[in-house]
């Protein structure tokens, strides 16, 4: 994956492993539930890797709840 236009001056971010997604529609839909979550300044999915990795200040943590109940699921990658 590039490197996201957008990040914060310490360039944090976190990498998820995501599960669930199938096609450029889920994609979408990853993407904007992530960049919803409060501190997330960029989101990048790669969808055959199956990997998001997500720029700002937002915690894992919260990363991760945010797609808890909608047909995909994230841990740290």
């Amino acid at each position: 994956m590039g490197e996201l236009a957008g990040t914060n001056s310490a360039g944090a971010s976190v990498a998820l492993a995501i599960t669930g997604m199938s096609c450029g529609g889920c994609v979408g839909a990853v993407k904007q539930m992530l960049s919803k979550v409060p501190g997330v300044s960029g989101v990048e999915i790669d969808l055959d890797a199956r990997h998001a990795l997500v720029a700002g200040t937002a915690a894992a943590q919260e990363l991760i709840e945010a797609l808890q109940g909608t047909g995909y699921r994230a841990r740290l990658a």
